[in-house]
């Protein structure tokens, strides 16, 4: 047997969700620049290496943001 659930948004939510969708695109738009940072994919490829490959190359996971943004950023 097949259920089919319908929801319907209130139009008062549905006003509101309208005039926060210029927010929400800049919001996404901020982020997508910032996840295509040369640094952030950096810092990115760091933390997906374990403790052991960290080592080897004198790091530690607690330093890796200074490490990365040290040259821009005093931290």
């Amino acid at each position: 047997m097949a259920h089919t659930a319908l929801y319907t948004v209130p139009t008062a939510l549905g006003i509101l969700n309208l005039l926060a969708k210029p927010f929400t695109a800049l919001g996404r738009g901020l982020v997508a620049i910032a996840e295509n940072n040369t640094r952030y994919q950096t810092l990115n490829k760091l933390m997906a290496l374990s403790d052991e490959e960290l080592a080897k190359r004198g790091l530690k996971r607690d330093q890796l943001v200074h490490h990365v943004f040290s040259d821009s950023y005093y931290l």
